[in-house]
């Protein structure tokens, strides 16, 4: 009887064990399923093969990997999708630690706006040049075309680019960079609520507080009512 009882107590961390590692195996190939959007590989003599030898980084496919032991293992720094026959770039947000970015030799004729929001440590890219940069020029310290390519270099803050805060968050709250001539608001110390309007810390215990209690109810009435339907009659 307790061998069978152990037996039933491991069957349910075995598969909960399984569980865990088949859902992380899957989260690292779909983060890394932006490395594998054109064939081939990393070329060492191209930018983005370059940057990476002096970072000391491991190529990944089409991917430029951060090699380190740290606790995010698939951290990409660079990503070369050149010469991948690209007409649009929509989404790359698998890569959005990228510090340099290479799209030349495609024929893309649409970049979506909200391609790069969000790549804050974007510091370099290279696209066709008839692509203006994301943002538009005034998003990047310098911008030059040569060789068929247009070079988007410098990220500029979105938030500090005339040397005072931005105008476009509310009062009392905090501008962040977010992207090439995207940023993000957060409200500041002691400000909380709609356009950080209310002054104060933010009622934690007045509101899940209630909320707990509520929910705690609701399952409470619905185990018994369950309970009572399973009674024999």
């Amino acid at each position: 009887m307790k061998m069978k009882a152990g037996c039933s107590q491991l069957k349910p961390a075995v598969l909960i064990l399984v569980f865990n590692l088949c859902f992380y195996g899957s989260y690292q190939v779909t983060d890394l399923q932006v490395c594998e959007l054109c064939s081939g590989a990393v070329l060492n003599g191209t930018e983005v093969g370059r940057f990476c030898s002096s970072s000391a980084g491991r190529i990944e496919g089409r991917c430029c990997l951060r090699n380190d032991n740290t606790s995010d293992p698939e951290h990409i720094i660079g990503l070369d999708l050149s010469n991948c026959s690209l007409t649009h770039v929509e989404d790359l947000q698998r890569a959005s630690t990228a510090l340099m970015i290479d799209l030349s030799l495609n024929p893309i004729v649409n970049i979506s706006e909200a391609a790069f929001q969000g790549f804050i440590e974007l510091n370099y890219m290279i696209l066709p040049q008839d692509i203006f940069c994301p943002g538009g020029n005034t998003s990047w310290e310098k911008v030059e075309v040569k060789e068929g390519n247009r070079f988007c270099e410098g990220q500029k803050d979105t938030c500090n680019q005339t040397g005072q805060l931005s105008m476009n968050c509310p009062e009392n709250s905090l501008c962040a960079p977010y992207g090439p001539s995207f940023f993000e608001c957060s409200c500041a110390d002691a400000y909380h609520g709609y356009k950080c309007l209310r002054e104060g810390e933010f009622p934690l215990l007045q509101v899940f507080a209630p909320l707990g209690v509520s929910t705690f109810v609701i399952s409470l009435l619905l185990w018994l009512t369950q309970r009572r339907k399973a009674e024999p009659l």
